[in-house]
């Protein structure tokens, strides 16, 4: 790990806003927030650039950026404790394990921005919006929730749609380009560092939302055996 890496990750460890693997936060979120108000996610957040927009823009709801990675939560959290924005926090934790540290129905909506598409055919199962994941986020999302995927990768925004459809989850807005249509309004009018340098390569940008069913989205069986999926953070 190089020295600046290094600094940041002791740094989140003083950081009032981030917590490590907690071990007694799931279904009491309320008690860390100090308040009842919908909680929304972040994954893979990396700087935690929209769970820090969000909090700006919305008062009224609380925010947890998710990743594994603390040098790149550094950011996030310390703009976040620095401006401040009580309403934002920070989980360090692989995706998979987030029904360990949410209860049912505590997470009111979940934002995936410019994940990691994992090309490969072989990473499929590492992609955030795949069967096992949903699997997961199903088990504490609020019904009807939403959740809101943006990506410039047209392979991830396919492999979402088949996901949608294969697990007969409800598509509330679908946009393709969401700039050139002029759709790049609110919160996704939120840019990362990353999506900055996508729009300077003249990327198109698309944009998914969708529900989850009612009926359970069963986990694989071939990932049964480990039900603690590791994924790149």
């Amino acid at each position: 790990m190089g020295h600046k890496k290094l600094i940041r990750f002791k740094a989140i460890g003083t950081f009032s806003n981030v917590l490590e693997e907690p071990k007694d936060v799931k279904g009491k979120w309320n008690e860390v927030f100090g308040n009842d108000n919908p909680i929304t996610l972040e994954l893979a957040c990396g700087k935690g650039e929209y769970s820090v927009g969000l909090g700006r823009e919305h008062k009224y709801r609380n925010f947890v950026g998710v990743d594994i990675k603390g040098n790149r939560i550094h950011a996030g959290a310390k703009i976040a404790l620095n401006e401040p924005l009580p309403n934002v926090r920070f989980l360090r934790t692989q995706i998979g394990h987030i029904a360990e540290h949410f209860a049912e129905g505590e997470v009111s909506e979940i934002w995936i921005i410019f994940p990691d598409p994992f090309l490969r055919d072989s990473k499929a199962k590492n992609r955030l919006t795949h069967s096992r994941f949903l699997h997961f986020y199903q088990k504490i999302m609020k019904p009807g929730s939403v959740i809101n995927l943006k990506t410039d990768s047209k392979e991830l925004y396919d492999f979402t749609h088949e996901s949608i459809a294969e697990n007969n989850c409800t598509i509330v807005e679908d946009i393709v380009d969401i700039y050139g249509k002029g759709k790049a309004v609110g919160a996704l009018a939120i840019q990362t560092f990353y999506e900055k340098m996508h729009l300077e390569d003249n990327r198109t940008i698309y944009y998914l939302a969708f529900t989850l069913p009612e009926t359970e989205i069963a986990l694989p069986e071939r990932y049964q055996r480990n039900a603690r999926p590791v994924e790149r953070g």
